[in-house]
């Protein structure tokens, strides 16, 4: 049995993660000459180069007409690069894959990138990026990637307490530095150098083999949340929702959808590309029957006159597949004229192997690519049971070996006999590029039948699929999903009900784990995946009260794991706030933390964010939008803080501000106070996250407003209501205001809903803004004569003024200082946490214009902790930025309940970092030992 099978781990040379000693083991008379190399699956010849090329190895230009490039993955090469190259070919890649985890495709940004696939230069119309990764495709070359995202979270399959680096090869900066050697790693021009997608330290593809396998997280260490205390279990639901990232307009691709762009259509009226006169003719190859049920090909171009082998191997090669060609062959797709000496065939007849066989002109267009018959196979056991990452143990099997038969053989080869096969199970893994398929296989079925099927279907498939042997242990399924839009203040049990009306949830597969009454939201836990997924797609089409209800996908942070001196981040984006920059920024934001960290406000708003922190002990929040967007994550916290392990997280702002917002009713104002600066500028997301981990914290008070109509409006009367509506209260962070503010924001709001298409640039909002103001620039309101003012419980006289505003932070009006900065014996120095409102009154349009360019200050009216205002008619209202038509009534401003933490930034400039942004990312690492 000993000759039968052997053991491979991930440390040998054997192993996929080494560097066997050539490239190709079989060499074959008819093949072309083939360049011995270091690294695997690359199939090197000698081209004539007709522009300027740069080496992938050294990244240096190549002089001269001669290069070396690979025939699969376009790897281009010095000659004296050749026995040099370390860089695995793209066929090859699969074997790297250590945990198979599918990738979550978008579109390509608009940067510069290259294809991790075939090594050519992207285009962002015919490109896709990952969400979760670094890795670019073009949309062809997408199938052929391998599932090697990051893996973020614990599923229940090949989980690991350490996290190792996760490299990537390419896409660096020009600048960036080898963490072993310290010379430049990077380049513009090709694909080249290796980068770590958790701590991101750069090294060149000879050097990063030598660091120690395990990743520290590098500077980011104490935001990041480390991916072994994540855990969701939700195997029916697609990645992209497991990570809340909205579905693209873009069809995903499928993973064999490899349709070469240049034949798509039906293959009746597509016409061979070739000529008569043309020394080569153009084959289209269909790997197996799924391809041939799709229609979907790709097309190999070869001479007239060529040997079956060398087709055979062009087929291989255009899909990616590094096996060698004597053990495929091509049978016809249609009838047409077949060469005798063919290897190809319609009805299953062998090559004759004495004879020399040739493709001759009259062959057909189209072929299938098949495997071989054989009696016995190789089958590579990876020992997931044993936690060895790519350590797999060989077995050779034959018609009779069953799943049983092979986990006892597997028992005897690692020395445990002993234990009972019982115990062990197979799985079968597909690793697709946007799915990882996994199905357990029953102890009865024929290991070798179940190959052959694979192959039928597609080979490229079977190249894609590993068998693995794990523990036969059930394991808990509970899958946690926050359905908010619901009713809000309704009990457990009116919540349950309700669902079950509309939702036909099953009691005894479901139940309800948290309530959130005030947000009208509840999170279920569901012992059941398709039980979770029916409730979930159902969710997304079902309406209450006249509102769309919404599922959302929770993972479970196993806080009991966290690191002791681990403070993450949790991240909101507004990615409607500041144009494109919202989403970019998400964009960026999964890539440097866990996306598990990372909240899309479009989904539920807030509250996935902070129950999925709820029992982290020690967090901080980090939030991407306008002062608007600030307000709501304030406003949601407050209401659940009770429900927090720390209730009290600071806050920080990444000030990204709106086209739709007032220029002088929001314009990041609190991020101005704080030191964020007025808006985003495309500062580096790296720069953001080191900033705000330096950040100092301060308090800032908050303010509630009750509204107390005592009247009803006109417009309320007309539309049948007699009755003024009952109180309400709102909360304020920045500042009131009530008279010609208001009006000029309510003026807007009206224009902006007219026509909503306009308002898209900050440019049109201005002068919207203009135009408004210069409309009521002649008004006369005599505001004063219809209000009464009380603060502190003492009667204050208003002199003659058209706005009154009630400020609590000192800016107003993008960065206008309302207050002034002269000295008054009377008041005190306005600051954030000083428990009091600033009164101030403006006299009109001119007045306001007036204070924004820095020429006047308003008119100080008082300074309290608590203001009391009698309205005596209808007058617009405004608070950070929302305005409305305010009923005569009372309106009362007092402090709301404690003070909130928030970050300021620090004064203290970052030092300039050499290098690349990846080599600041990180601490340096330790080298293996034995490695001076």
């Amino acid at each position: 049995m000993a000759d039968r099978s052997r053991i491979r781990y991930g440390n040998s040379a054997d192993s996929p993660t080494a560097s066997p000693g050539s490239g190709r083991k079989h060499q074959t008379p008819s093949s072309r000459t083939k360049y011995q190399i270091s690294a695997p699956g690359h199939n090197f010849r000698k081209v004539t180069l007709t522009k300027p090329t740069y080496c992938h190895h050294c990244t240096d230009f190549i002089w001269g007409l001669a290069g070396f490039l690979c025939e699969v993955c376009n790897f281009m090469s010095h000659e004296r690069c050749l026995k040099h190259v370390k860089t695995v070919c793209s066929c090859m890649a699969s074997t790297l894959v250590r945990v198979p985890v599918s990738h979550c495709f978008s579109p390509l940004g608009h940067k510069k990138k290259f294809c991790s696939v075939c090594r050519k230069q992207l285009e962002e119309s015919s490109a896709l990026r990952c969400e979760v990764c670094e890795l670019h495709v073009h949309v062809d070359c997408s199938p052929f990637s391998c599932s090697d995202c990051r893996q973020c979270h614990h599923d229940g399959h090949q989980d690991h307490d350490i996290c190792h680096h996760h490299w990537r090869e390419g896409n660096l900066s020009s600048s960036a530095r080898c963490e072993v050697c310290k010379r430049t790693c990077g380049s513009s021009e090709v694909l080249s150098g290796m980068r770590c997608e958790w701590c991101g330290i750069t090294a060149h593809a000879t050097c990063y083999i030598i660091l120690l396998p395990e990743c520290k997280f590098g500077r980011l260490k104490k935001m990041i949340l480390p991916p072994n205390c994540v855990r969701v279990t939700a195997q029916n639901f697609s990645k992209m929702l497991c990570f809340r990232i909205s579905e693209s307009s873009q069809k995903e691709p499928d993973d064999r959808d490899y349709v070469d762009c240049s034949v798509t259509g039906n293959l009746k009226e597509t016409q061979s590309t070739s000529s008569p006169e043309s020394s080569k003719q153009t084959l289209k190859i269909f790997d197996g029957n799924d391809a041939v049920k799709r229609n979907q090909f790709r097309t190999i171009s070869v001479p007239r006159i060529v040997k079956n082998e060398q087709v055979v191997e062009a087929a291989l090669r255009i899909y990616y597949i590094p096996n060698e060609p004597q053990d495929y062959e091509l049978q016809v797709y249609c009838q047409q004229v077949l060469v005798n000496e063919d290897i190809t065939n319609c009805n299953g007849a062998t090559e004759n192997p004495k004879s020399q066989s040739v493709f001759k002109e009259s062959v057909p267009e189209a072929w299938v690519l098949r495997a071989k018959p054989k009696e016995s196979e190789v089958l590579n056991i990876y020992a997931g049971w044993l936690k060895l990452g790519v350590a797999y143990i060989t077995i050779l099997i034959t018609k009779k070996s069953t799943v049983e038969s092979v986990i006892k053989e597997v028992l005897q080869q690692l020395g445990k006999s002993d234990e009972d096969p019982e115990g062990l199970r197979i799985v079968e893994v597909h690793m697709g590029s946007t799915q990882v398929q996994r199905q357990v296989l029953t102890n009865q079925e024929l290991l070798l039948e179940k190959l052959q099927d694979i192959r039928k279907n597609s080979i490229r498939q079977m190249n894609q699929t590993r068998f693995y042997i794990v523990e036969n242990r059930n394991s808990v399924v509970q899958v946690n999903l926050l359905v908010s839009g619901l009713p809000v203040q309704l009990s457990e049990k009116e919540y349950t009900e309700l669902l079950q009306e509309h939702l036909a949830i099953k009691i005894h597969l479901v139940s309800v784990s948290h309530v959130y009454t005030w947000q009208g939201a509840v999170v279920l836990e569901i012992s059941c995946f398709s039980e979770a997924e029916r409730i979930y797609m159902l969710a997304k089409d079902t309406i209450i009260n006249g509102k769309q209800i919404s599922a959302v996908i929770i993972p479970e942070i196993m806080h009991k794991k966290l690191p002791q001196e681990c403070c993450p981040v949790l991240l909101f984006v507004n990615p409607k706030s500041g144009g494109l920059k919202g989403r970019d920024l998400l964009y960026s934001f999964r890539k440097l933390l866990n996306p598990h960290q990372v909240f899309e406000l479009t989904s539920a708003g807030p509250l996935p964010g902070l129950h999925t922190f709820r029992q982290v002990p020690h967090f901080r929040i980090l939030v991407c939008g306008g002062d608007g967007t600030v307000g709501w994550v304030l406003g949601v916290l407050e209401e659940i803080r009770h429900k927090l392990a720390c209730s009290e997280p600071a806050i920080g702002i990444v000030p990204l501000g709106t086209v739709f917002f007032l220029t002088m009713c929001s314009g990041n104002d609190l991020a101005r106070v704080l030191r964020w600066g007025a808006g985003y500028s495309g500062e580096d997301p790296h720069s953001v996250l080191m900033s705000f981990n330096e950040a100092e914290e301060v308090l800032m008070d908050r303010w509630t407003i009750l509204l107390d109509a005592q009247e009803v409006v006109d417009e309320d009367k007309e539309n049948g209501i007699t009755e003024p509506e009952p109180p309400k209260i709102v909360h304020m962070n920045n500042y009131c205001g009530l008279g010609i503010d208001a009006e000029l924001s309510l003026g807007f709001h009206h224009a902006r809903e007219e026509e909503p298409g306009k308002f898209n640039s900050r440019f049109h909002n201005k002068g919207v803004y203009v135009k408004v103001g210069l409309q009521k620039i002649s008004h006369t309101r005599n505001l004063h004569k219809h209000l009464q003012l009380q603060v502190d419980q003492h009667e204050v006289e208003l002199p003659s003024i058209e706005g009154l505003i009630f400020l609590n932070i000192p800016s107003w009006g993008s960065g206008a200082d309302l207050w002034g900065s002269d000295s008054d014996a009377r008041y005190w120095k306005p600051g954030l946490d000083d428990g009091l409102l600033e009164v101030v009154g403006v006299t009109g349009v001119v007045h306001m214009g007036q204070v924004q360019g820095g020429l006047r200050s308003g008119i100080r009216i008082a300074q309290g902790a608590y203001v009391r205002v009698t309205i005596t008619k209808p007058i617009p209202v405004q608070v950070d930025g929302e305005p409305w038509i305010q009923p005569p009534g009372e309106i009362i401003i007092s402090a709301a309940g404690p003070k909130v933490h928030m970050l300021r930034k620090s004064k203290v400039k970052q030092k300039k970092q050499s290098g690349s942004l990846n080599e600041s990312r990180t601490d340096s690492l330790t080298l293996s030992e034995g490695v001076k």
